[in-house]
């Protein structure tokens, strides 16, 4: 029974957390550390790639119509606009590629348990989300140097406590991008990037080290995928009615409750 509870809290919490401006990689870091299992403090592969593939899934399906007319044009003759946003979010994956592919040893190293580095990378956040409440709203559209930048933000959201989301919608908004285009944006670009993970880790022979039984990831799976569609959803409404600036609040909570309790209590 343990296991399940387990199961279902990891798979809500990185199904809420992939598509909330919280850090999905932050909050599992906490939850290891409140189930004080020293064994997850790197999640086994296997779970790893079961609730990622979770949270792609329904970032599929809620997005179902814009990337089925994203591939059925691909393959059609001529420039179109889905080519290119293709393109762009091609170029917003490259300074993650590039960051995963040189440093990730580096990367790992900051998934050791340590909760008050995950505090400072939440106040980061959580200071990105309410600066861009604050920036004057434009229209503007996504161009390859946005896109760019965009995806540097991505590659900062590597490090726990920066959440992914909340780096590239902050971003886009500070750049000038419509609400509603930028939440878009974030959420397929990351879907491209979840994929080729989920391929590399299978291909790197570690994929069945220590993977658990199939009930505990098809509860995960399950839990996540159900968290991560109504989290996406919900998001894109947030977006819209411009309430970041609560997730923010939030996060700077987060962030000093976990720096108390590591400097003051612990």
């Amino acid at each position: 029974m343990p296991e399940i509870i387990e199961a279902i809290v990891l798979g809500i919490v990185q199904g809420l957390t992939e598509f909330l401006p919280v850090s999905s990689s932050g909050h599992l870091e906490i939850a290891k550390f409140l189930f004080g299992n020293n064994a997850m403090a790197k999640q086994s592969i296997t779970t790893s790639v079961v609730l990622h593939f979770a949270t792609a899934l329904a970032t599929i399906i809620v997005f179902k119509t814009e990337v089925l007319e994203i591939l059925k044009n691909l393959f059609t003759k001529g420039w179109n606009p889905q080519k290119q946003f293709s393109l762009l979010i091609i170029i917003s994956m490259i300074p993650a590629a590039i960051v995963g592919l040189f440093f990730d040893h580096l990367i790992e190293q900051f998934f050791d348990g340590n909760i008050a580095f995950v505090a400072f990378m939440l106040l980061i956040t959580g200071v990105l989300l309410y600066t861009s409440e604050k920036i004057p709203r434009n229209d503007k559209a996504l161009s390859i140097s946005s896109s760019f930048i965009i995806g540097i933000s991505q590659a900062f959201a590597l490090l726990p406590g920066i959440s992914r989301s909340g780096a590239t919608i902050s971003t886009a908004l500070i750049l000038g991008i419509e609400k509603e285009k930028a939440a878009r944006f974030s959420f397929l670009m990351v879907v491209p990037l979840i994929l080729g993970k989920m391929l590399a880790d299978i291909l790197s022979g570690d994929f069945y080290t220590n993977a658990p039984n199939m009930l505990y990831l098809s509860i995960g799976f399950i839990s996540a995928f159900i968290a991560g569609y109504a989290a996406c959803t919900w998001m894109l409404q947030i977006v819209k009615r411009s309430k970041l600036k609560w997730f923010a609040f939030y996060c700077f909570f987060a962030a000093f409750s976990i720096l108390v309790y590591t400097y003051f209590i612990q």
